[in-house]
């Protein structure tokens, strides 16, 4: 991966989300870089359309010169279709990406065949990244284990995913409470 590479975890309203952009605004800061934002979320309640709307309204205002692309399940493929040696790929955030992959709104089941393949597909597309690529997640694997089957496979899942960016990833930071944390340099 690029040297600028990262991958960003916090709690629930650590400040990783920010701490992200605040990355994407440094790179575009230098001339002739670009930023792209690939969101991940889908708005499938009136609580979680206005969060959408909330969290676009900041960014907008914090880091204007960032692109937008709604990438809900298709990362890897936004990955690659943005990389490029002067454009910072900031992904927010793999969380909500994995819900969508393991708890499809549609209540769809999950192909396990199918998700393997995405997972690797996305590996590939982040080893093959000409630019950078910043990553963002939740970090949920702190806490007690769930009760539900479904809800202990999401975090067994997610725990796997961040262990597999974090090995390819060149920097991992851990926000607590607005504080950067260096887990990885």
């Amino acid at each position: 991966m690029h040297p600028h590479s990262e991958f960003i975890l916090g709690g629930q309203r650590s400040g990783k989300s920010r701490c992200g952009e605040r990355r994407a605004a440094d790179w575009l800061a230098q001339p002739g870089h670009r930023a792209v934002l690939l969101a991940t979320a889908l708005g499938g309640d009136d609580e979680m359309r206005a969060r959408i709307r909330r969290h676009q309204a900041d960014r907008a205002e914090r880091v204007p010169a960032m692109a937008l692309d709604e990438v809900p399940r298709d990362l890897a493929d936004a990955v690659r279709r943005h990389s490029a040696p002067d454009c910072l790929v900031l992904v927010d955030c793999l969380t909500l990406w994995l819900t969508q992959w393991l708890m499809p709104l549609d209540g769809a089941p999950v192909d396990d065949t199918r998700w393997l393949a995405v997972l690797a597909d996305l590996d590939a597309a982040l080893l093959a990244a000409p630019g950078p690529v910043v990553l963002v997640s939740n970090e949920i694997g702190l806490g007690l284990s769930p009760m539900s089957r479904e809800a202990r496979r999401f975090v067994d899942e997610l725990g796997r995913l961040h262990q597999q960016v974090a090995a390819r990833c060149p920097r991992v930071t851990l926000l607590v409470a607005g504080i950067e944390m260096a887990v990885k340099r």
